[in-house]
């Protein structure tokens, strides 16, 4: 599990994800519900709600303390603007885990998905050991494939009706990271 914060921008720090962003992360989706929209999967009305996070937050911190997931808040002087998970985290020959993320609407552009990227890898690497991180866009999903290849992402290949985003079944890019060459 990742306990270490860190300052990514001169006013944002990037933390682990605890019960008590619930109210901040559902003011946060709900204020970026349009923007985020055409990326993810429908969404029922108690996901921006504080108890509808709360229960997302109690999964993936369930998730985390098994050592399968690392969630994280972007968190500007008390404010979530934005979120990480590094999730499906394996260990053994493969020490690879899957990155998402989202930065809030009035957020993108300011190079803030590239600096939280960048440090969700080296955590990956430092705290948790993994050989790879895996990251996943939809096809026309530019920016986010601009993150990537900035943060050393490379695309291996696309994942036909991969998920279901937006109401349908949609055809994803698959990027991977390397991170280091150990031996596990």
């Amino acid at each position: 599990m990742i306990t270490e914060s860190a300052r990514i921008t001169p006013d944002v720090v990037m933390r682990p994800a605890t019960l008590e962003d619930a109210e901040g992360l559902a003011r946060a989706c709900l204020h970026s519900r349009a923007h985020l929209e055409p990326w993810e999967p429908i969404r029922p009305e108690e996901y921006f709600t504080p108890r509808g996070q709360a229960a997302r937050l109690r999964s993936r911190l369930e998730e985390a303390r098994a050592g399968r997931a690392a969630p994280w808040v972007l968190d500007r002087e008390g404010e979530i603007v934005g979120s990480l998970t590094l999730s499906a985290i394996t260990l053994g020959p493969l020490r690879s885990g899957t990155l998402g993320y989202w930065i809030d609407v009035d957020h993108v552009g300011r190079g803030l998905a590239t600096a939280a990227v960048t440090r969700a890898c080296e955590s990956a690497d430092t705290e948790l050991g993994l050989h790879r991180v895996e990251a996943n866009t939809l096809l026309d999903n530019v920016p986010s494939q601009r993150v990537l290849a900035k943060c050393g992402f490379e695309e291996f290949g696309v994942a036909p009706e991969y998920l279901h985003i937006h109401g349908a079944w949609r055809d994803h890019r698959l990027f991977q990271r390397i991170l280091n060459d150990r031996t596990p």
